[in-house]
């Protein structure tokens, strides 16, 4: 390296500039460099500050190692003018200034600017001591307010309309003309007075608008009329505050549209009659402004402006609107119907009145131009009156949910604490309480309500009599106690100290009665401030006062009715354990009669089936002795007598009477046998034996097994039950039962020859089973009671027995889990009906 270099790398030059370099490099932003450039063109890095971490992402040990790292880093657009900067440098000698930018390794964009100053060394070396910061942000900025600049620029000569800069003293200042339709001189008109330009009557009137939109710093109208090539012209000026005593006026020529409202109100003079005349706030506006084109005296009355101050303004000059967006819905809605009808909106008189309206609008065309033609109903009462409604009616459900309180419950201090509760919820109060006239000349409160910030009375305790007798003195002499500001009314100095304590300002107060007793008072009290109490809360209070003392009435009875209950239930309690003991007696005797009963039907049943056998083997006896007489004697047939010879103490029986006798006695061993079933069934229940079957498969068998009993009655069965039936779980034995009484039922009451048909169908989860007969009907009644368990009239076609059978059927299908019962036709007989569960429902 040459002398240079060895120079800088001497020791007492790394101790002096080193540290030094280091020490600026600490406290600026961006990085410190030096940059040597040798008489044999070779280029180097000798010193990198610390900043090129941030600024470029790469280490100070790798630019000096190779400065062409930094080259590889710069933006292609960038790189020519870079080089020819330093070009220019080193062939001048001039400082180095130089702005482009980099692409850091981690993909960043970013401006640098670099600066240097160049120091020629004895050796004919060039040293560059210089500074590389970071200017991406202030770049940025530069380029959002090139674009800011050039959008204004753009949005200022897009609008047609003249603008002034203009002095407090009435000095042009600026001008801009582009795009209107003038061809004044921008020389002619800097730098002049309003004076020198306009006539004296304009200028004047401008200069007062120029000092009030200096003097209010608010947006200030101005028209006037102007003599032109063109003849007199109708111009609008606009003010805004612009800067330090100047103005910026933007003028428009109106005198189209002062035309147009001219005409406009040439023409609603057309309708000037019933407009006038109509007791509606009626108004014609232009659609696109909402400018008052014309106004009735309705509208004068109803807004409180002249006809004057409203034509050719718009409601929003005269702030009309108390919300701007209800205009916006109008059009919304009128461009979506094309008419208004009753809109509810706010609108502010000329004193500052907030009324309510009900709007509705069509649009109207005059000479072409689309109109607004309104009537605003004011219902600012109605509302007031519908509150008013709205608040009475509230009152009326208050009084009435405590009434039933009071008529539903005996609790008195859950009564009371909801009472005021509620009361305090209506009037928006801040404390709403009951106080009780105790009978020892003390004050008791038996319920509050009172917002957290302020403090209680529950557990104040009126024990001052000469405070005491006052407030007495004051609820006994007025029926309801209103007091609005606490501050100006007079009183003794310890009531005032009451109020200040509990920080009282206003209070309502009516007494409670008991007959012409003063028991106590429903208070409510505002602390935040005076207050004006309305009707409606005075009468919610008389009203409510009564119903406290009907519930502090009914809680007294409670206490004396607690008593007597008691007593009562003392009563209640002896009689309960008397008629346990009768229970228990009556329990007794019902098992008594069941062992009775049980006891009755066995021995009958013995005794019966003993006379059965000794009747069957008489019969069967005398059958055989008839049948060893000769062939030649005589039959007895039905009236033939049995006499045995070989006793003459036998008497001679019929064999009828035997028969009969036979009969009888099977009639009553079935019937014993149905009442032991049936108190078998009442005690234990129906016992079933369940199995998986095929139903259709289970009729044939039960009508197969019934085969003899049915040739027996000369009937017939046809079976249309399907055979692909799903199964079902059901005892067999038991269902042969059902089957052999519901057949029986029909067989003994119809003639015989009774035709039966079977169908079944499949419902939801179940089979349905129906058995019709071609026999006689029987009434609704009949039908209806046919499975109950009763006692039949002797002469009723029906026996106890099959009654009792029938009654069985019943539990037993119901056992199952199914239904049965039976429907009449005069002309087709009965249908008896029953189902039974699948063994899968799905």
């Amino acid at each position: 390296m040459n002398e240079t270099v060895k120079a800088l790398d001497t020791p007492n030059s790394q101790q002096g500039t080193l540290p030094l370099l280091n020490r600026i490099s600490a406290n600026l932003p961006g990085m410190i460099f030096q940059f040597l450039k040798q008489q044999d063109g070779a280029q180097f890095i000798i010193y990198a500050s610390s900043g090129c971490r941030e600024l470029f992402e790469l280490e100070p040990e790798l630019l000096q190692a190779d400065f062409q790292v930094l080259n590889q880093l710069i933006h292609p657009q960038d790189v020519k003018a870079f080089e020819e900067s330093i070009a220019t440098s080193c062939a001048t000698g001039e400082p180095w200034l130089w702005e482009g930018r980099i692409m850091t390794p981690s993909g960043k964009l970013k401006w640098i600017q670099g600066t240097s100053r160049p120091e020629q060394q004895p050796s004919g070396d060039m040293i560059w001591d210089g500074l590389l910061i970071d200017i991406t942000d202030r770049k940025l900025a530069e380029e959002k307010l090139r674009e800011s600049e050039a959008r204004y620029k753009a949005i200022l000569d897009a609008i047609p309309d003249l603008m002034f800069r203009i002095s407090r003293d009435g000095k042009y200042l600026d001008f801009k003309g582009e795009g209107a339709n003038v061809t004044i001189p921008r020389n002619e008109i800097v730098g002049k007075n309003l004076e020198d330009l306009l006539p004296q009557d304009v200028a004047l009137k401008s200069q007062k608008a120029i000092t009030k939109t200096l003097d209010l710093k608010t947006l200030q109208t101005c028209e006037y009329q102007l003599p032109t090539p063109l003849g007199i012209r109708d111009y609008e000026a606009r003010l805004v505050v612009s800067g330090q005593d100047e103005v910026l006026a933007i003028v428009r020529d109106i005198t189209e549209r002062k035309q147009t409202e001219i005409t406009l109100r040439n023409l609603a003079q057309k309708f000037a009659k019933v407009f006038r005349s109509s007791p509606n706030p009626i108004s014609i506006s232009t659609l696109a402004e909402g400018r008052y084109i014309e106004v009735n005296d309705s509208f004068v009355e109803q807004s409180g402006y002249d006809p004057q101050e409203a034509i050719g303004r718009t409601a929003f000059d005269l702030d009309i609107w108390v919300n701007q967006s209800d205009r916006t819905s109008i059009l919304q809605e009128l461009q979506k119907h094309g008419v208004v009808r009753n809109m509810e909106f706010e609108f502010r008189r000329k004193s500052g009145e907030i009324r309510t309206g009900l709007f509705s609008a069509e649009v109207i065309h005059l000479d072409g131009i689309p109109c607004l033609l309104a009537v605003n109903h004011d219902i600012t009462e109605r509302k007031q009156a519908e509150e008013l409604l709205r608040l009475s009616s509230k009152r009326d459900r208050l009084l009435a949910q405590t009434l039933s309180r009071i008529r539903q419950s005996l609790n008195l201090e859950q009564i009371l604490q909801t009472t005021v509760d509620e009361v305090r919820q209506f009037l928006q109060t801040d404390r709403v309480f009951i106080a009780l006239n105790d009978t020892k000349a003390q004050c008791r409160i038996l319920a509050e309500s009172v917002a957290s910030k302020y403090p209680s009375v529950l557990n104040w305790q009126g024990k001052d009599k000469t405070l005491l007798e006052e407030l007495k003195t004051l609820l006994r002499s007025n029926e309801v106690r209103i007091v609005e500001d606490t501050t100006k009314i007079s009183v003794s100095p310890k009531l005032k100290a009451l109020h200040k304590q509990f920080q009282t300002r206003a209070n309502l107060a009516v007494p409670i009665m008991q007959g012409k007793e003063l028991y106590g008072a429903l208070i409510a009290h505002q602390c935040s401030g005076p207050r004006h109490w309305t009707p409606v809360e005075i009468d919610l209070l008389l009203q409510m006062s009564e119903q406290v003392a009907i519930a502090i009435q009914q809680g007294q009875l409670y206490q004396e009715l607690e008593q007597l209950n008691a007593n009562l239930e003392r009563q209640v309690e002896e009689r309960t354990a008397q008629l346990q003991q009768k229970m228990l007696e009556l329990q007794e005797l019902n098992r008594v009669k069941d062992v009775v009963l049980h006891t009755v039907s066995h021995e009958l049943r013995t005794s019966v089936i003993g006379n059965l056998m000794v009747l069957n083997n008489l019969l069967n006896h005398r059958q055989g002795e008839a049948g060893s007489c000769e062939q030649g004697s005589s039959k007895q047939g039905a009236g033939e007598v049995f006499s045995p010879s070989s006793s003459p103490s036998s008497i001679p029986v019929s064999r009828s009477i035997i028969e009969r006798m036979i009969q009888g006695n099977d009639r009553q061993l079935q019937m014993i046998e149905s009442l032991l079933e049936l108190h078998s069934s009442e005690a234990h229940g129906i016992v079933l034996h369940r199995e998986v079957v095929c139903f259709s498969t289970l009729v044939g068998t039960i009508l197969k097994d019934l085969e003899p009993m049915l040739t027996q009655h000369q009937v017939t069965v046809k079976n249309l039950v399907p055979k692909d039936l799903p199964l079902v779980i059901a005892d067999p034995a038991q269902l042969q039962k059902v089957f052999v009484n519901l057949l029986t039922y029909s067989w003994l009451n119809n003639p015989p020859g009774v035709k039966f048909t079977l169908k079944a169908r499949v419902e939801t989860g179940i089979i349905r089973l129906h058995i019709q007969d071609d026999g006689v009907g029987i009434s609704k009644l009949e039908s209806d009671r046919l499975f109950d368990l009763y006692v039949r009239e002797p002469q009723a076609c029906c026996s106890t027995k099959i009654g009792l059978k029938m009654y069985l059927c019943r539990q037993i299908i119901q056992a199952h889990g199914g239904e049965i019962g039976v429907i009449s036709n005069r002309k087709r007989g009965l249908t008896f009906y029953f189902t039974l569960p699948l063994a899968t429902p799905s």
